[in-house]
């Protein structure tokens, strides 16, 4: 998974562009995923970068722009390690939304994550615990 995180990393602070302006970096991921229709960097983007970066590591993705889709890829795991994915919930643990990033490290009040649309850039940020919905191990696949 050391692949995965070191080639995230050097899309570290990746950010959106306010305004009328696009980041094409952004826009890229969407592209080279199958969301050809996205044409700009407001559209919510954690689970597309994901989908983006674990396509260039060869990892297994979801496919998909929604963060919960996660749920359903790799392996789900109790306690995490550097490198899993995390997936949470947003506005109500049972509706749609959510995010999802790779697990960086934990306290006992927060799960820090890499993702992007983490304040609109590609950061590390926590997320309360509370929130969790699961956790993920990824597996490699064919880079295609």
């Amino acid at each position: 998974m050391n692949d995965l995180l070191l080639f995230v990393l050097k899309h570290y602070g990746i950010k959106e562009v306010l305004g009328d302006k696009n980041n094409p970096a952004i826009v890229e991921m969407f592209q080279e995923i199958g969301y050809t229709w996205v044409k700009d960097d407001a559209t919510a983007w954690c689970s597309a970068s994901l989908n983006y970066f674990c396509k260039k590591t060869g990892y297994q993705r979801s496919g998909k722009l929604d963060a919960k889709s996660w749920l359903k890829v790799g392996t789900e795991i109790k306690e995490p390690e550097l490198g899993d994915i995390v997936v949470f919930w947003r506005g109500d643990p049972k509706g749609w939304q959510g995010h999802v990033g790779i697990f960086i490290t934990k306290d006992k009040d927060s799960v820090f994550t890499l993702g992007g649309n983490q304040s609109d850039m590609l950061c590390v940020a926590p997320y309360p615990v509370t929130r969790v919905l699961g956790y993920r191990r990824l597996s490699k696949i064919s880079i295609n």
